[in-house]
């Protein structure tokens, strides 16, 4: 079992069936990557960390795996518990096997081919030591520092995902490299949970001390939160992101927010209905803010959180236990981006769907407010989370093809944490590719591969490089 491959698996035509789709992925192979939205660690790339083992660098805060791992019946102390990494590497190992089909599968021996160089095995339970040693020892080199990995695929611009109260001093640090650009991302989330009582009000005062602001009243806040805001934007910031379960469109007065305010304040009990109209306010005013500013409105909408109590209360947030929702969301959806437009103040704005019956949705609502200005001014975002597969990228792209116009498509993203995640691009390079390469031949699109290339180009690079004002 533990014998070299014939031949190897993550082949140069892999995911291209066809002459055309391959001659086409020559075109956008070695483009330069613009990351707008992961959750890497700015620490990690201002310091160029060097990662000790596998296990740090690819299964720490992995979900992904995390979860895989459980369907397997890997105990939780070999996938968030007190194994020691080699241990916890080889129960990831013992069960990649069972992945087929799964696009854990193609990720793994995606990241072992870029940047590691594996590609002469698969990884299972008699190759995991082998694996093992050959990627510890390469990440004992400078060459695969956290930089030196963002630089090797190509990475050009990345974009991290900030807490309004960050320091950003990270962001400072980088601000003199020229080999990579590191960008902030404005995410206020734990400002809109006004219902989580001590956790909310332990948030309004990190951004009383870093705003150096006196927050008493809603008015205070709004202030420190522009204020914040303000010093994003000083910093470089295009874009803000906001993760919801749904659109908060619910109708408040000014008064009610103050009452809301002041009861979460006074850690009182917030009703559902308050804590939505404080959402509703939130999302509202932070729209109006990114269009001052010309940034960038990014709403990943429709993850169900923390489902499982028992393992929330062990492990916390963002540990494997979310699933996709549905909620109603056309008509809230419509009635928030409205509310918007009407006074012409609608900001750039990506919709990014976590339920895929809800493409269609998305794409036509992206078409409602398109304002003949800013080419592809609303997006139907790109397939995320439980969608960026296979499967759910291609079906984002025809509901996106079908509905709206692939040609102004700002691209793919990482939405990880882990350094070794950029082959999605490549992923997703090489199935539009796929897609258009096989359209070519059955005739829906015509031999012009100029035209082909030229969109190419763009949804792959330049579209995001524009939209998100990076040139």
């Amino acid at each position: 079992m533990n014998k070299m491959l014939d031949e190897e698996y993550i082949k140069e035509d892999f995911l291209l069936k066809t002459k055309t789709a391959r001659e086409l992925y020559r075109v956008v192979r070695n483009l330069p990557i613009i990351d707008f939205h992961c959750h890497l660690p700015p620490e990690d790339i201002a310091g160029d960390t060097l990662y000790a083992n596998m296990a740090q660098i690819w299964l720490a805060g992995d979900h992904y795996k995390w979860r895989a791992m459980r369907v397997c019946g890997v105990d939780e102390q070999y996938i968030t518990g007190q194994a020691s990494d080699w241990e916890k590497f080889y129960a990831f190992a013992r069960s990649v096997p069972k992945m087929l089909r799964n696009p854990l599968y193609h990720w793994t021996h995606l990241e072992l081919k870029r940047p590691f160089g594996i590609s002469d095995r698969l990884l299972n339970e008699y190759t995991a030591e082998s694996v093992w040693e050959e990627c510890n020892d390469k990440l004992s080199s400078r060459d695969f520092s956290a930089r030196s990995i963002l630089r090797n695929m190509n990475v050009e611009v990345v974009c991290t995902t900030d807490d309004a109260v960050d320091s950003l001093e990270h962001h400072k640090q980088m601000q003199g490299d020229a080999s990579l650009t590191m960008k902030p991302t404005f995410r206020p989330d734990r400002g809109m949970q006004i219902g989580r009582g001590e956790a909310f009000t332990a948030w309004v005062g990190q951004l009383s001390r870093r705003s150096d602001t006196d927050i008493t009243t809603v008015r205070h806040f709004m202030e420190a939160l522009r204020n914040r805001h303000d010093f994003f934007a000083e910093m470089g910031c295009r874009a803000s992101d906001s993760g919801i379960e749904e659109p908060y469109d619910d109708e408040y007065t000014g008064k009610e927010i103050e009452q809301i305010f002041d009861k979460a304040m006074q850690n009182k009990p917030v009703s559902v209905g308050e804590d939505r109209k404080f959402k509703s306010m939130m999302l509202h005013e932070l729209a109006l803010m990114n269009h001052e500013k010309g940034w960038v409105f990014q709403l990943h909408i429709g993850a169900l959180r923390n489902n499982n109590t028992r393992m929330h209360r062990k492990l916390g947030p963002d540990s494997g236990y979310d699933s996709m929702g549905d909620p109603e969301m056309a008509r809230p959806l419509s009635r928030f981006l409205d509310r918007l437009d009407s006074t012409d103040r609608l900001p750039k704005t990506i919709l990014y769907n976590l339920n895929p019956t809800h493409n269609e949705v998305f794409a036509t609502m992206a078409g409602n407010f398109q304002d003949g200005r800013t080419p592809g001014k609303i997006q139907h975002g790109p397939a995320w989370w439980f969608l960026d597969q296979k499967d759910g990228m291609e079906k984002q792209l025809n509901s996106l093809s079908n509905m709206g116009l692939l040609s102004h498509f700002v691209g793919m993203i990482t939405d990880s944490r882990s350094f070794l995640s950029f082959p999605r691009h490549e992923y997703y390079r090489r199935l539009v590719c796929d897609m258009l390469g096989d359209e070519i031949e059955t005739g829906l699109i015509p031999q012009d591969r100029t035209l082909v290339e030229n969109l190419l180009e763009d949804i792959c690079y330049n579209n995001a490089l524009k939209y998100f004002n990076l040139e």
